[in-house]
């Protein structure tokens, strides 16, 4: 079993796990690194650009660790979302209308 886990189901994906608790920690670093990265880069001090690589890393490895659960996420609520569409217009219409398969 990876460190990592990188598959998700949407009901998994909507519990709390390791992943999350990364991206708790990660998430305020890398903007802080970033910022203060971005703004020590401009008055070109050597510790601004190390800071500035540093925050993209950890950007780069929060997207990576948390991305599969979101999009889990995302894709069962998208697929509700057609349902409940689809039920709301048979009810606007008052009649069954054939659903175009996707």
């Amino acid at each position: 079993m990876p460190f990592i886990r990188r598959t998700w189901t949407a009901i998994e994906a909507d519990e709390w796990t390791k992943e999350d608790w990364i991206a708790i920690i990660l998430s305020p670093l890398s903007y802080v690194l970033l910022t203060l990265g971005v703004a020590l880069s401009l008055l070109l001090l050597w510790y601004g650009y190390v800071m500035l690589i540093v925050g993209i890393i950890l950007t780069a490895v929060l997207h990576w660790v948390i991305d599969p659960k979101l999009k889990a996420i995302s894709a069962e609520y998208e697929k509700k979302q057609q349902d409940y569409l689809y039920e709301l217009e048979e009810k606007v219409r008052w009649k069954h209308f054939t659903r175009e398969e996707e």
